[in-house]
């Protein structure tokens, strides 16, 4: 069993335009991580696409529309679960009147230089 000391938690602004909290991301367990974002209201992350890692949105808090590959915009609520595989565009939108809040897990897990912003010609 291993057991891994709560990171710092403070939270921070990502450029993807959102407000994130690592929960665990750590070379001691190379093979997740996990972290909380929060979308304020109203508004939409940046195009991104994460290079070899696959990401699941856990929803928390909030509803949202989540737009992945070419699959069409997703209403999206607590308790759901969206897959994103590696590679595939992302971008995610805080619509009630509320924030958006959900977990981000990635395995393995994130790194930054596997976080590549999209142009608006390359997310279409």
């Amino acid at each position: 069993m291993q057991h891994q000391q709560a990171m710092d938690q403070s939270e921070h602004w990502f450029r993807e335009g959102c407000f994130i909290t690592e929960w665990s991301n750590s070379a001691l367990d190379p093979a997740a991580s996990i972290a909380r974002a929060r979308v304020p209201a109203g508004s939409t992350t940046r195009w991104h696409r994460l290079d070899g890692i696959t990401e699941r949105y856990v929803i928390l808090q909030g509803r949202g529309r989540a737009e992945i590959g070419d699959a069409g915009a997703l209403a999206v609520g607590p308790g759901d679960v969206i897959i994103i595989e590696p590679g595939e565009r992302q971008r995610i939108t805080s619509i009630g009147d509320g924030e958006l809040v959900f977990l981000a897990v990635c395995t393995p897990r994130f790194r930054p230089e596997a976080y590549v912003e999209l142009t608006i010609e390359d997310a279409t």
